[in-house]
């Protein structure tokens, strides 16, 4: 049946992210590389996988099913709105809440430190790195929704409006800081400035430039609150 290919895609693509995820983590800790050079090599890597399946063409035959994933609303809330608030309010608890949260606060803040402190910091980064993987894939697939196709250069440069809404948000580049709460401001800025932008029907390669700017602007920040 159509339904149960779907869903299979589905979860495959989410395999894929955790796998990913899972694969970025064990490197990083067992190779003790720089995470953004693991992360940055692994993103090229499947976008360029991506580019080889489709053959650099987008995907169009796609279920009807499957586009009311990014369309349908629930009580005249979209189905992605609720995805998003579920997982934000998911995220806050499990951070504030469970051991789990308070071994990702302190492998963040001081790995040795926490490591002398008796926490499997290998396991404990390996399962965020996958969690964010499963993450990226379950937003992959949500956009794949909106768009009713499947884009191999869809995405591209999303990692800078990420990277801005959690500094945007308070979270700290150096690690041991930071919120769920303080995120979803970030990310309500970001979108806001983006959008404010659009209206104003500024070019795109210009608000990767201002985008760059709050980047910069917010890390300068932070590090002045540290000193």
């Amino acid at each position: 049946p159509a339904i149960f290919s779907l869903v299979l895609a589905i979860l495959v693509g989410i395999l894929v992210g955790a796998g990913s995820g899972a694969f970025a983590g064990v490197v990083i800790t067992k190779f003790r590389i720089t995470p953004f050079i693991v992360t940055l090599a692994i993103m090229t890597i499947l976008r360029g996988a991506a580019f080889i399946y489709t053959q650099g063409r987008p995907i169009w035959e796609l279920p009807d099913a499957f586009r009311l994933l990014g369309s349908e609303r629930l009580a005249g809330v979209p189905i992605p709105t609720i995805i998003m608030i579920l997982v934000y309010f998911l995220a806050h608890i499990a951070l504030t809440r469970t051991p789990f949260g308070r071994h990702v606060y302190a492998v963040g803040g001081n790995v040795e430190a926490a490591h002398l402190a008796g926490i499997r910091t290998s396991r404990v980064l390996i399962q965020v790195y996958t969690l964010c993987g499963v993450l990226s894939a379950v937003s992959g697939v949500l956009l794949a929704s909106r768009l009713n196709s499947g884009q191999p250069n869809a995405g591209l440069m999303y990692e800078l409006d990420v990277i801005a809404a959690v500094v945007v948000g308070g979270t700290s580049l150096s690690g041991g800081r930071g919120s769920v709460i303080g995120t979803f401001i970030g990310s309500m800025l970001i979108g806001v400035l983006r959008n404010g932008l659009n209206l104003l029907n500024v070019e795109s390669y210009v608000q990767q430039v201002v985008v760059g700017v709050v980047i910069l602007l917010a890390v300068m920040v932070d590090q002045w609150r540290r000193r």
